[in-house]
């Protein structure tokens, strides 16, 4: 009976572009910044004026790299790490985020810090490995796997371009170069050691992890087309046509991944879009849950840089609001059936070796409040003021997630602010 009325009352939103606006946000655009090389300031927009966005887009950085709860740590004098604390790891999830976070923001000594941790540390130098990138070390640098997870290489060969087109490659870094080095190993990849491409050949789609295990099947949230236009644009690798194939058919794949009504997806799912038959560690994968919040971010990432899938997208931002919307802007979990109800409890996964528990997490926040540059409407300044306001601390239970909660939110940050951008050649 509940599910039957959630789905009833999100069936009245969807498909229906709303025409009444929050009296000071502008309509999502028309073209992306691959075209135009502009970018919304949603939170001016919202009412807040320059000054308190740039200082509060300080806060969010200076939490994550200098505050007291900071995950980025300096060694010596040219390296340095981000730790997931609360599996007091590092990951290449967390590693790329944060160069690419410097690149973005211009934190030049960030960037070579972490490529060099990533660089001594987790890339394999040879074998049928190489190129690839261990996704788990501990902080002394010791690997906790050999495997790779794909989404760690998407972005580090994104930000590594994107680090070429602002500071050139002869400041003591080829940072081009080295992107081509991790696209030419993964392209030559064929099966041997276990050792396969990043991108399925059969079909164009990310692998979850680039091995015979891993390449049977993806992560919804490591789709990031606009990603693939970069290197179609600046990786100079004479593969362009191919990474806009890419592109094209992650788009088409997003579609099927997520739920036509309240545009929920799968933590991980079969090429086709459908979710993963879930059992033994992947127990709950058919659900919406920690990896899929990065999905409403990574579309309207797409959306403000492409905007090849307008007409979707913007149907999409508006499924995805209403559903948050409908469960309360302060009140929605951080875990859902993709039909939109709630999961059972042992379908819920546990964050690190905190207790089990449902909680409105501030990185689902951050990314639901990213989809205001897809979609505007009465409710959508909601979202962006509930962001604004959020305070990132300890739950009542006391767990405080200083890594993927926090790198999230400062993501969202960044693309309301308008720094989120693509990085063209200086």
């Amino acid at each position: 009976m509940k599910q039957n009325l959630i789905l009833s009352i999100l069936s009245i939103f969807s498909f229906t572009m709303a025409t009444s606006c929050s009296a000071g946000l502008s309509s999502p655009s028309s073209k992306g910044g691959f075209e135009t090389k502009q970018y919304r300031n949603v939170f001016v927009e919202a009412g807040y004026s320059p000054a308190e966005v740039d200082a509060k887009l300080d806060e969010v950085f200076n939490d994550v790299f200098y505050g007291p709860n900071k995950c980025y740590f300096e060694v010596g004098d040219s390296m340095g790490y981000i730790s997931d604390i609360k599996n007091n790891d590092v990951r290449t999830e967390g590693m790329s985020y944060g160069m690419m976070i410097a690149v973005q923001l211009d934190k030049k000594d960030v960037f070579d810090r972490l490529w060099r941790w990533s660089q001594k540390y987790m890339q394999h130098p040879d074998g049928p490995r190489e190129g690839y990138f261990a996704w788990s070390c501990r902080t002394d640098g010791s690997r906790n796997s050999w495997g790779s997870a794909s989404d760690g290489e998407l972005y580090y060969i994104t930000a590594l371009l994107f680090a070429s087109n602002r500071w050139g490659n002869d400041t003591g870094i080829d940072y081009k170069a080295e992107a081509q080095h991790i696209l030419n190993c993964s392209m030559e990849k064929t099966g041997e050691g276990g050792a396969m491409p990043l991108i399925n050949p059969e079909n164009k789609l990310i692998t979850f992890t680039p091995d015979r295990g891993g390449s049977r099947f993806t992560d919804p949230s490591y789709h990031l087309p606009a990603f693939y236009e970069v290197w179609a644009k600046w990786a100079d690798d004479g593969r362009a046509d191919y990474w806009n194939e890419c592109a094209r058919v992650s788009r088409e794949y997003l579609h099927k991944a997520t739920h036509p009504v309240t545009g929920l997806n799968p933590d991980y799912s079969n090429y086709d879009g459908s979710p993963m038959d879930s059992r033994g560690w992947m127990r709950g994968s058919q659900n919406f849950r920690y990896d899929s919040w990065r999905v409403p971010m990574n579309i309207a990432l797409d959306y403000s840089w492409s905007c090849a899938d307008r007409e979707w997208q913007q149907q999409y931002g508006e499924k995805i609001q209403n559903f948050f919307y409908a469960q309360g802007v302060n009140d929605f979990v951080d875990q859902y059936r993709i039909d939109g109800t709630l999961p059972a409890d042992e379908e819920i996964l546990r964050a690190g070796r905190a207790e089990k528990a449902l909680r409105h997490s501030i990185g689902l926040v951050g990314a639901v409040a990213s989809t205001s540059l897809l979609y505007t409407n009465d409710h959508t300044q909601e979202f962006v003021d509930a962001l604004w306001n959020a305070k990132h601390e300890p739950f009542a239970d006391g767990y405080f997630d200083a890594y993927y909660d926090a790198l999230l939110r400062l993501f969202a940050f960044m693309h309301l602010s308008g720094n989120y951008q693509v990085i063209f050649p200086q």
